[in-house]
Protein backbone atom coordinates (compact mmCIF):
# COMPACT_ATOMS: atom_id res chain seq x y z
CA UNK A 1 0.00 0.00 0.00
CA UNK A 2 0.98 3.40 -1.07
CA UNK A 3 1.65 5.81 1.97
CA UNK A 4 1.03 9.74 1.40
CA UNK A 5 4.52 10.65 0.99
CA UNK A 6 4.79 8.06 -2.09
CA UNK A 7 1.78 9.14 -3.56
CA UNK A 8 3.06 13.13 -3.70
CA UNK A 9 6.05 11.28 -5.52
CA UNK A 10 4.34 9.41 -7.98
CA UNK A 11 2.31 12.49 -8.77
CA UNK A 12 5.62 14.93 -9.21
CA UNK A 13 6.61 11.94 -10.87
CA UNK A 14 3.62 12.08 -13.58
CA UNK A 15 3.77 15.47 -13.84
CA UNK A 16 8.14 15.68 -14.74
CA UNK A 17 7.32 13.10 -17.46
CA UNK A 18 4.33 14.88 -19.13
CA UNK A 19 6.81 18.08 -19.43
CA UNK A 20 9.36 16.12 -20.54
CA UNK A 21 7.89 14.49 -22.85
CA UNK A 22 6.21 17.27 -24.66
CA UNK A 23 9.86 19.39 -24.60
CA UNK A 24 11.31 16.62 -26.41
CA UNK A 25 8.49 17.25 -28.89
CA UNK A 26 9.82 21.18 -29.38
CA UNK A 27 13.17 22.17 -31.36
CA UNK A 28 15.30 25.07 -29.47
CA UNK A 29 13.53 27.65 -31.03
CA UNK A 30 9.60 26.36 -30.43
CA UNK A 31 10.99 25.70 -26.80
CA UNK A 32 11.66 29.83 -26.43
CA UNK A 33 9.81 30.97 -28.97
CA UNK A 34 7.34 33.84 -27.07
CA UNK A 35 3.02 33.22 -26.98
CA UNK A 36 2.61 36.90 -25.61
CA UNK A 37 4.67 37.07 -22.17
CA UNK A 38 5.14 33.29 -21.82
CA UNK A 39 7.30 30.50 -23.24
CA UNK A 40 7.84 26.59 -22.56
CA UNK A 41 11.32 27.49 -21.51
CA UNK A 42 10.23 30.47 -19.43
CA UNK A 43 7.86 27.78 -17.43
CA UNK A 44 10.74 25.64 -17.23
CA UNK A 45 12.90 27.57 -15.49
CA UNK A 46 10.32 29.39 -13.30
CA UNK A 47 9.23 25.85 -12.00
CA UNK A 48 13.17 24.45 -11.61
CA UNK A 49 13.72 27.80 -9.76
CA UNK A 50 10.44 27.46 -7.50
CA UNK A 51 11.39 23.90 -6.80
CA UNK A 52 14.69 24.92 -6.04
CA UNK A 53 13.57 27.49 -3.19
CA UNK A 54 10.93 25.61 -1.69
CA UNK A 55 12.65 22.58 -1.26
CA UNK A 56 16.10 23.27 -0.45
CA UNK A 57 16.77 23.30 3.32
CA UNK A 58 12.56 22.24 3.22
CA UNK A 59 11.51 21.35 6.51
CA UNK A 60 14.03 23.89 8.12
CA UNK A 61 14.45 27.23 6.04
CA UNK A 62 11.46 29.72 4.35
CA UNK A 63 10.93 28.23 1.19
CA UNK A 64 11.18 31.54 -0.62
CA UNK A 65 14.94 32.20 -0.51
CA UNK A 66 16.41 35.30 -0.10
CA UNK A 67 18.78 34.59 -3.23
CA UNK A 68 15.78 33.58 -5.72
CA UNK A 69 15.09 36.18 -8.15
CA UNK A 70 11.65 35.36 -8.92
CA UNK A 71 10.80 38.55 -11.70
CA UNK A 72 13.84 37.53 -13.40
CA UNK A 73 12.47 33.55 -14.26
CA UNK A 74 9.79 35.65 -16.41
CA UNK A 75 11.75 37.85 -18.45
CA UNK A 76 11.72 36.09 -22.02
CA UNK A 77 15.23 37.92 -23.40
CA UNK A 78 17.57 35.82 -21.89
CA UNK A 79 16.12 32.67 -21.15
CA UNK A 80 17.58 29.57 -23.38
CA UNK A 81 16.13 26.12 -23.58
CA UNK A 82 19.98 25.08 -22.18
CA UNK A 83 19.28 27.58 -19.56
CA UNK A 84 16.03 26.77 -18.84
CA UNK A 85 16.66 22.94 -18.47
CA UNK A 86 19.49 23.56 -15.88
CA UNK A 87 17.46 25.36 -13.91
CA UNK A 88 14.74 22.64 -14.34
CA UNK A 89 16.91 19.56 -13.36
CA UNK A 90 18.03 21.56 -10.13
CA UNK A 91 14.90 22.29 -8.84
CA UNK A 92 13.80 18.37 -9.99
CA UNK A 93 16.67 17.00 -7.77
CA UNK A 94 16.07 19.43 -4.68
CA UNK A 95 12.50 17.75 -4.59
CA UNK A 96 13.54 14.32 -5.01
CA UNK A 97 16.10 14.54 -1.98
CA UNK A 98 13.49 16.40 0.01
CA UNK A 99 10.67 14.36 -0.86
CA UNK A 100 12.87 11.26 0.30
CA UNK A 101 14.05 12.30 2.94
CA UNK A 102 10.19 12.75 4.38
CA UNK A 103 7.87 9.96 5.95
CA UNK A 104 3.75 10.47 6.95
CA UNK A 105 4.79 11.32 10.23
CA UNK A 106 6.91 14.72 8.65
CA UNK A 107 3.01 15.60 7.05
CA UNK A 108 1.69 17.34 10.02
CA UNK A 109 5.56 19.38 10.68
CA UNK A 110 4.90 23.18 9.87
CA UNK A 111 7.06 24.67 7.23
CA UNK A 112 7.00 28.34 6.54
CA UNK A 113 7.11 30.12 2.60
CA UNK A 114 7.18 33.77 2.72
CA UNK A 115 6.44 33.70 6.39
CA UNK A 116 3.33 32.22 6.11
CA UNK A 117 3.20 28.92 8.42
CA UNK A 118 1.79 25.93 6.26
CA UNK A 119 1.98 22.03 7.36
CA UNK A 120 3.85 19.85 4.95
CA UNK A 121 1.29 18.34 4.11
CA UNK A 122 -0.51 21.69 3.03
CA UNK A 123 2.97 23.04 1.29
CA UNK A 124 3.07 20.14 -0.90
CA UNK A 125 -0.49 19.92 -2.22
CA UNK A 126 0.42 23.42 -2.71
CA UNK A 127 3.67 22.85 -4.75
CA UNK A 128 2.17 19.87 -6.54
CA UNK A 129 -1.10 21.81 -7.86
CA UNK A 130 1.68 24.83 -9.00
CA UNK A 131 3.95 22.67 -11.06
CA UNK A 132 0.76 21.15 -12.41
CA UNK A 133 -0.41 24.04 -13.63
CA UNK A 134 2.60 25.13 -15.39
CA UNK A 135 3.03 22.00 -16.70
CA UNK A 136 0.03 22.23 -18.37
CA UNK A 137 0.77 25.64 -19.91
CA UNK A 138 4.18 23.78 -20.98
CA UNK A 139 1.99 20.80 -22.87
CA UNK A 140 -0.23 23.34 -24.30
CA UNK A 141 2.30 25.22 -26.07
CA UNK A 142 4.32 22.43 -27.27
CA UNK A 143 1.06 20.84 -28.53
CA UNK A 144 -0.11 24.19 -30.34
CA UNK A 145 3.45 24.53 -32.14
CA UNK A 146 3.51 20.88 -33.25
CA UNK A 147 0.22 20.80 -34.92
CA UNK A 148 -0.65 17.80 -36.59
CA UNK A 149 2.85 16.60 -35.56
CA UNK A 150 2.06 16.43 -31.97
CA UNK A 151 2.25 12.89 -30.20
CA UNK A 152 -0.53 12.93 -27.90
CA UNK A 153 0.59 12.53 -23.99
CA UNK A 154 -2.03 10.86 -22.73
CA UNK A 155 -4.90 8.85 -24.30
CA UNK A 156 -5.36 9.85 -27.86
CA UNK A 157 -8.25 11.09 -29.75
CA UNK A 158 -10.77 8.05 -30.50
CA UNK A 159 -8.47 5.36 -28.00
CA UNK A 160 -10.94 5.92 -25.15
CA UNK A 161 -12.20 2.46 -25.04
CA UNK A 162 -8.78 0.68 -25.59
CA UNK A 163 -7.41 2.35 -23.17
CA UNK A 164 -10.10 1.82 -20.76
CA UNK A 165 -9.38 -2.10 -20.76
CA UNK A 166 -5.67 -1.48 -20.11
CA UNK A 167 -4.99 1.76 -18.18
CA UNK A 168 -1.24 2.30 -18.68
CA UNK A 169 -0.93 6.05 -17.50
CA UNK A 170 -2.83 5.98 -14.36
CA UNK A 171 0.74 6.17 -12.06
CA UNK A 172 4.17 7.28 -12.91
CA UNK A 173 7.05 4.81 -13.55
CA UNK A 174 10.38 4.99 -12.22
CA UNK A 175 12.03 6.14 -8.72
CA UNK A 176 12.90 10.07 -9.47
CA UNK A 177 10.03 13.21 -9.24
Amino acid sequence: MDTITETFRSEYRRYRMLAEKAIEQVSEEECCRAFGDASIAMYLEHVGSNLTSRFTDFLTSDGEKPDRDREHEFDLAHITREHARHAWQIGWSRLQKALEELSDEDLSHIVTIRKVELRVSEALTRSLSHTSYHVGQMVLLAKMQRGQAWISLSIPRGQSESYNRNPTHEKAEGKAP
